[in-house]
């Protein structure tokens, strides 16, 4: 702690990314905030950032420094906040992570949590990357899939989607409708790329499509979905998204294993805070999709 004044410097500098934003923030002059940083590199012993000319870049260690004091930022801010006035509005912004497919299932939670708390700014980070929570790159992450095991996240089962597999009405005028599971290694689909072992779906795909009966192969989902309404191929869409289009027919019946669980994941540090338990009550109260197996 006697280093205090130097570390929310050296803070400032990582997430603005130069001394001159830091030391306007922090109303000092340069000289300061170069002074701070050197003297914690020294107590340290080790380099936090890497100068050059636009600016500086964060070594490990200073990333670490940023993980570690952007959560306390938040947990101050929060602490703050509940001391003054424990109704008081919510600010500031939350961000919520999850990949493309799962983007539509947060919409209506996030409507209502603004409506709750006009003062706040939501940011919804839909990617393929999973963002990492420790490192403060977002609050709360909405996944699919076998249960997240890093040991300082807050786990909680929610819901699960379903897929099934389809075909168009312009595929089946010009191939047909697969009679059974035997019939589909004479058909035409659309895979993931690179056969990625943790889909469900290309799992049980790859052990009845032959190679190359796989024409198309794609990670977005919305690619999948217009692959298969302009009849390509026969493809997995999740069922609630699938009965959105009556020209679309279910080639076999839904399995067991055509699932994906969803999971809720904030970091230990930050799910006890007032904003985090807003935006998990939203999600967790909003009325389901239907993306449950149909």
């Amino acid at each position: 702690m006697d280093k205090w004044g130097e570390i929310r410097t050296a803070y400032h500098v990582a997430k603005l990314g130069t001394v001159s934003a830091a030391a306007e923030t922090l109303g000092v002059h340069r000289a300061t905030v170069n002074r701070h940083i050197d003297a914690l590199e020294a107590h340290l012993g080790a380099k936090l950032f890497q100068r050059h000319g636009r600016g500086y870049v964060l070594t490990e260690t200073g990333r670490e420094l940023l993980t570690v004091m952007g959560r306390a930022d938040e947990m101050v801010a929060d602490f703050t906040g509940r001391t003054r006035a424990r109704d008081a509005e919510l600010t500031g912004e939350i961000i919520i992570t999850t990949v493309p497919p799962l983007a539509g299932r947060l919409m209506a939670p996030i409507i209502r949590f603004r409506e709750q708390n006009p003062k706040t700014r939501v940011t919804l980070l839909a990617e393929e990357e999973l963002l990492k929570l420790e490192y403060g790159e977002a609050h709360i992450a909405l996944r699919g899939g076998p249960r997240p095991d890093q040991d300082d996240y807050v786990i909680q089962d929610f819901d699960r989607v379903g897929f099934g597999l389809y075909a168009h009405e312009r595929y089946v005028r010009r191939r047909g409708l697969p009679r059974d599971a035997e019939d589909l290694a004479t058909h035409d689909f659309i895979g993931i790329p690179n056969r990625r072992g943790d889909s469900v779906v290309e799992a049980w795909l790859s052990r009845i499509a032959p190679e190359e009966r796989v024409v198309l192969r794609t990670s977005d989902v919305r690619t999948t979905q217009d692959a298969v309404l302009s009849g390509a191929a026969i493809g997995f869409l999740p069922a609630h998204l699938a009965r959105q289009y009556p020209g679309l027919h279910q080639v076999l019946p839904p399995r067991p294993e055509w699932f994906i669980q969803l999971w809720l994941v904030t970091h230990v540090d930050l799910h006890r805070t007032d904003k985090v338990q807003a935006m998990l009550k939203c999600i967790k109260d909003a009325p389901p999709t239907g993306s449950g197996l149909a």
